[in-house]
């Protein structure tokens, strides 16, 4: 029998929820959620071992818990901009997407295979040099930066991209149609958010959308928002 125990805080509980969402379906290992006073928890259980792919996915979603999850409650709490607070929401959407190769990689680096992983404690003993780059990136915005300013930064990220992504009602699915959910980990789960978070370059809208999300593409992807 082999046993992965991966823990946060209770108060990151939806972080949990999140690894155990990715990883579930996988009928290779049984996989459970466990709470106690403070620490919410994911098991994993095999009799014949865990295999690689799943270790391999359940590193890549711990990367996105923290290379998301944390760096936006990180970014959030520092931005020091006069921006309405959906548009600062939106600034550290796009401040994710532009380096999240790097930093999930980086991420990557440091969740060590082990019978127990601390998502707080790889945060907080591992990614200091991470957290001190995510700082040098705060610094270069200034108090001043405008809703002009964000458009001006989201026309760059998007002209950077070639990446497709679809949306379909609230949903909006990768290139491989895949569902994405990143946006969940931000706190609250939106559509908006969802795109930002892609690093889309084309977006392609199947069908109707919600009057909100089509002025969102129209404002922030011009050119690169098509509607069928």
């Amino acid at each position: 029998m082999e046993e992965i125990t991966v823990s946060d805080g209770r108060a990151r509980s939806a972080f949990i929820t999140y690894l155990y969402n990715a990883v579930a379906a996988d009928r290779s290992a049984d996989s459970e959620i466990l709470f106690s006073e403070d620490r919410a928890a994911l098991r994993l259980r095999s009799e014949g071992g865990l295999p690689p792919a799943l270790l391999g996915r359940l590193t890549e979603k711990i990367a996105e818990v923290i290379g998301v999850g944390y760096k936006y409650s990180f970014l959030f709490s520092r931005l020091k901009t006069c921006l309405p607070r959906r548009e600062k929401r939106f600034l550290c959407a796009a401040l994710i997407a532009a380096d999240r190769e790097g930093d999930f990689a980086y991420i990557r680096r440091y969740v060590e295979a082990a019978s127990e992983i601390c998502v707080d404690g790889v945060y907080t003993f591992r990614l200091e040099a991470l957290r001190k780059k995510w700082l040098r990136i705060l610094e270069y915005i200034p108090a001043a930066f405008s809703s002009a300013d964000l458009c001006k930064f989201c026309e760059f990220l998007v002209g950077e991209s070639d990446r497709k992504i679809y949306v379909r009602g609230n949903a909006v699915f990768g290139e491989n149609f895949a569902p994405l959910r990143r946006s969940r980990l931000t706190g609250t789960e939106d559509v908006e958010t969802e795109i930002m978070l892609s690093d889309a370059g084309f977006v392609f809208c199947l069908g109707d959308v919600g009057e909100d999300v089509e002025k969102f593409l129209q404002k922030y992807y011009a050119e690169r928002a098509i509607f069928s």
